[in-house]
C-alpha cells in the first residue's frame, strides 16, 4: 500500500504557484501582509529558523524519536496553518535587491516599510537578520534567500549544476485546525525518500518572503508520514532525522523535549506547511 500522497511538486508547477500567489499580493499590496505576519510570524519563526532557546511554548512541539516512526504511534504535534494569500511571498530578485537587508540598515527599513521602533514587527525583523547574519555551525551551509532565483541557485550550488531536484512539504487537511497543539496517530508505514543530500529551507518572519535555507553534511534522513487524528483529519507530513547531533548546540529545544544529549541519538522534527525541502530527482526513482 501507498501513502497516498499526490506527486511531490515539480519545479515548474512551484515556479507558476510563487508567480501566481506574487502577483496576487501585488494587487493587494504589502500592508494586509504584513499585519498578518505580525500576528502569526513570531511564534513559529522559534520553529522554523531552528533557533537554540529555552522557549517552551506549543509551537515547539514537532520533535520525535526516530523509533517513533512506526505505524500506531501517537505523537503530540504542532502545525502552525496559515492563509498563503495573506502570507509574504517571494519578490524577483531585480526587485528584492534593491532593498537592503542588513541589520546595519534596520533604521531605514523599518522607515521604509512604516515599522516604529520596538514594534513586534521591528523586533521580528531584527532578529530575521541577526540570524541571517549569524556563522554557520560545522558542516553548514546556509543562505537567507529573499527571491525564487536565489533559492534555486542555492540549491543547485548544493546539488551541482547537472542535478535535477524537486520540492516536497507538508500538506495540511482542510480539518487541521489553526495553530492548534493536537495528538496525531501514524497511520500509514513512513515512506523514507533515499535522497544523498537534502536542502531544507524555513520561512522566517519579514515583510516579504525570507527563506533561511541550510545543507547540513552528514547522514539525515527524508521520510513522507501520512498522520491522523481522532476526528478524521489527514495530514501528508515530512519529516527529517537527523542521524548525528554531536555539534548541535547543547541547550537546543530538541534535547529538552526529547530528553537526550548531543550526539546521543538522531533527532527527528516534522516540517511546517510553509517551509520546504528540496531533494534530487533521482530520490523518487529509487522508491
Amino acid at each position: 500500500m501507498g501513502l497516498g500522497f499526490s506527486s511531490s511538486w515539480s519545479l515548474l508547477s512551484f515556479c507558476v504557484l510563487l508567480v501566481l500567489t506574487y502577483a496576487e499580493a501585488r494587487k493587494e499590496g504589502y500592508s494586509h501582509s504584513l499585519q498578518k505576519h505580525k500576528d502569526e510570524g513570531l511564534e513559529e519563526a522559534m520553529v522554523t529558523k531552528h533557533i537554540h532557546t529555552h522557549d517552551m511554548d506549543i509551537s515547539m512541539h514537532i520533535f520525535f524519536s526516530i523509533s517513533d516512526l512506526k505505524v500506531g504511534k501517537r505523537i503530540p504535534v504542532y502545525f502552525s496553518k496559515r492563509d498563503p494569500a495573506t502570507s509574504p511571498h517571494l519578490l524577483p530578485r531585480e526587485e528584492v535587491e534593491s532593498i537592503p537587508f542588513s541589520s546595519s540598515r534596520l533604521p531605514y527599513l523599518l522607515q521604509f516599510f512604516g515599522f516604529s521602533e520596538g514594534s513586534s514587527q521591528a523586533i521580528a525583523m531584527a532578529d530575521t537578520l541577526k540570524h541571517c547574519e549569524t556563522e554557520p555551525i560545522k558542516g553548514e551551509t546556509k543562505s537567507c534567500v529573499t527571491s525564487l532565483e536565489s533559492m534555486l541557485d542555492f540549491a543547485s550550488g548544493v546539488f551541482g549544476i547537472e542535478t535535477s531536484f524537486e520540492v516536497i512539504s507538508t500538506k495540511l487537511g482542510e480539518k487541521t485546525p489553526n495553530n492548534l497543539l493536537k495528538n496525531y496517530t501514524i497511520v500509514q508505514q513512513p515512506k523514507h525518500i533515499p535522497a544523498p543530500k537534502m536542502v531544507a529551507c524555513h520561512i522566517l518572519p519579514y515583510p516579504y518572503a525570507v527563506f533561511y535555507c541550510h545543507f547540513q553534511e552528514g547522514e539525515n534522513k527524508v521520510f513522507q508520514v501520512l498522520l491522523g487524528s481522532e476526528n478524521g483529519e489527514k495530514v501528508e507530513a515530512v519529516a527529517v532525522c537527523h542521524m548525528d547531533t554531536s555539534k548541535w548546540n547543547k541547550d537546543h529545544v530538541s534535547f529538552l523535549l526529547l530528553g537526550v544529549q548531543p550526539g546521543a541519538s538522531p533527532v527527528c522534527h516534522f516540517f511546517p506547511a510553509d517551509n520546504l525541502i528540496w531533494v534530487p530527482s533521482s530520490a523518487f526513482i529509487r522508491l
